[in-house]
């Protein structure tokens, strides 16, 4: 198996060569990008885009108190309660967030 390479820009050395086709394509004016490889995003597009498909929230490492019967049941499925209880916790907040009519703050 083959070890992972990471490359940052300060790994590339920059030649002069490319500095000046840099600079070149830097000069040209946004008009003269050929978009023709990129497909339009029509109104079709968008009504079958799902919302938040590629989301990964960020994970917080909590102490919580449960009861010794619900961890028992969420644990009784093997390995992933943690996991389980996310998602049911995060099934309920949905659940009552979709429920209650959005306000606005004032601030």
């Amino acid at each position: 198996m083959s070890e992972m390479v990471r490359k940052t820009l300060a790994d590339i050395k920059v030649t002069p060569a490319m500095e000046r086709r840099l600079k070149k394509l830097a000069e040209r004016p946004d008009s003269e990008i050929d978009y023709s490889d990129i497909p339009e995003l029509t109104e079709e597009f968008w009504q079958h885009a799902i919302k938040g498909r590629f989301y990964r929230p960020l994970k917080e490492q909590v102490t919580v108190r449960l009861d010794s019967d619900i961890l028992a049941w969420l644990k009784k499925k093997g390995a992933g309660y943690q996991t389980r209880m996310n998602a049911i916790l995060r099934s309920a907040m949905l659940a009552e967030t979709a429920s209650k009519p959005r306000t606005r703050h004032a601030r």
